[in-house]
């Protein structure tokens, strides 16, 4: 079975569960899940693998697996707008793994490095690849100075004559090791849920044209591209490699054409944190009809293309 077919019905079945829990506010389908606490509260709630041979090689630094294995869950955090608060981390090692306390080690680093302290988890070992888990728990800023008009952003918010953009280029992140290395982006997803005029939000793991048309579903919007927008990283060498390489980590976010004629493409800021300045617009939201359903197509030299199928499938 596709990845995107056990989403889908993995979500079908949150959405049909016989008991209803109220304290859940946003289940399977986003970058995290979403529950309120008894104090009323919001907890985000996210868990993600690196799995060795798909997201990282033997050869990789330990350092470097345990940065990404954290980074990876903090971006999901980050997409939803919210502060990561602490994270659980649980391995599976191989058999006679040499690395192990190493590995711990650089995994509690990393989360010190990120605000995001390890306070618990789980080890066992098995005679297969290196995996790592990593829950994040994140937070709003509601009791802090940058409160103001915060709500999380979540990937169906998408409107009708929205603009897309970028908070940064894309593309060539495996040959250049940036998957390895990259910075979630936790200040640039706080700005954008304090202003009124971001409508969605998500992060790009899978590659763009992939993302976006999952924004575009869960929207039940249309979604185009247009490739001679697409801001490039050097080292990618065309629009294809832009939309369809993967694990950028940037976020994508869907905005009110007022941030471009009013802002200039930059979120104002909220109290406490700076301006974020945005690359695009990169494409545009239409509302669907009999001959456009929810999708994402990119306009390219060679005309329109269906995006759906350039990215990552597990």
């Amino acid at each position: 079975m596709r990845e995107s077919e056990l989403l889908s019905h993995i979500a079908n079945i949150a959405a049909h569960q016989p008991r209803q829990y109220p304290f859940v506010a946003l289940g399977p389908g986003d970058d995290c899940a979403l529950v309120r606490a008894p104090s009323g509260d919001p907890l985000l709630l996210t868990v993600d693998n690196v799995v060795e041979g798909r997201h990282f090689t033997p050869e990789t630094t330990v350092d470097l697996i345990a940065r990404k294995a954290i980074a990876r869950s903090i971006s999901d955090i980050a997409a939803m707008g919210a502060r990561p608060l602490c994270a659980l981390a649980a391995a599976v090692l191989p058999t006679d793994y040499p690395h192990a306390r190493e590995l711990a080690s650089a995994i509690h680093r990393w989360g010190e490095f990120f605000h995001c302290p390890v306070v618990g988890g789980d080890v066992s070992s098995a005679d297969g690849p290196l995996v790592i888990s990593v829950t994040v728990v994140g937070t709003s800023p509601e009791t802090s100075k940058d409160s103001g008009s915060w709500r999380p952003l979540t990937r169906s918010g998408a409107r009708a004559g929205d603009e897309l953009w970028l908070t940064g280029p894309l593309g060539a992140s495996l040959v250049s090791g940036r998957h390895l290395r990259f910075t979630p982006r936790i200040n640039e997803g706080l700005v954008a849920a304090h202003s009124p005029l971001v409508h969605a939000m998500m992060d790009l793991s899978d590659g763009l044209g992939r993302d976006a048309a999952r924004m575009a579903e869960a929207s039940g919007v249309r979604i185009v591209l247009d490739s001679s927008r697409l801001p490039r990283t050097s080292e990618c060498r065309s629009w294809l490699g832009a939309c369809r390489d993967g694990e950028d980590y940037e976020l994508l976010i869907a905005a009110s054409p007022e941030l471009r004629t009013r802002h200039a493409g930059v979120i104002p800021a909220a109290a406490g944190l700076t301006p974020v300045p945005l690359i695009g617009p990169i494409g545009l939201v239409s509302a669907i009809d009999d001959r456009h359903p929810a999708e994402c197509t990119i306009f390219t030299p060679d005309g329109p293309q269906d995006a759906a199928s350039m990215g990552w499938e597990h």
